[in-house]
């Protein structure tokens, strides 16, 4: 069974979603969800909600939370080693896909993987913003792809900077 909750954010409506233990799911509602909604209950009790709210909470009022709410991601191996590494991304830098795939051919032992197979894995990150897919740029630090949209891509890492408006 999955639970869901909604957060209201500066960005907009998000949908938070769990497996009653931790967070399995966080994207802006209006797009398209990264998990089958089908079977989805609303639950807003959740311990894990509970930690999640507190993070996000901390997070929009431009903060660099202390913790991480429990993470589920569901996902093949290669897309959770791709999303382990989001995590290792400092708050308020960023980091190209190339560097990511570097990374992680690295970690593996083998001289290259393919920095498009790593924009793959990235863009299917299930758990926006606290698993930072945003901090992730183009080889030349421009802003690319975002499945919340460039403009909510550019809010966060502005925010993550410290710059209001």
């Amino acid at each position: 069974m999955l639970d869901i909750c909604r957060y209201t954010s500066p960005l907009g409506e998000m949908i938070l979603a769990s497996d009653g233990e931790a967070l399995t799911g966080l994207w802006f509602e209006g797009r398209k969800p990264p998990l089958d909604l089908s079977q989805a209950r609303e639950e807003e009790a959740l311990p894990v909600f509970a930690r999640t709210v507190r993070w996000l909470d901390c997070y929009f009022s431009g903060g660099a939370p202390d913790f991480t709410p429990p993470l589920r991601p569901e996902g093949t191996a290669f897309r959770k080693a791709v999303w382990a590494l989001l995590l290792e991304i400092p708050y308020g830098q960023t980091v190209s896909y190339g560097a990511l795939a570097q990374r992680l051919a690295e970690q593996r032992g083998i001289s290259r993987i393919s920095a498009r197979a790593v924009g793959g894995a990235v863009g299917r990150n299930p758990i926006w913003i606290i698993v930072p897919c945003h901090r992730v740029v183009g080889a030349d630090g421009g802003l690319t792809g975002y499945a919340g949209g460039l403009e909510r891509k550019r809010c966060l890492l502005a925010l993550e900077r410290g710059e209001r408006d």
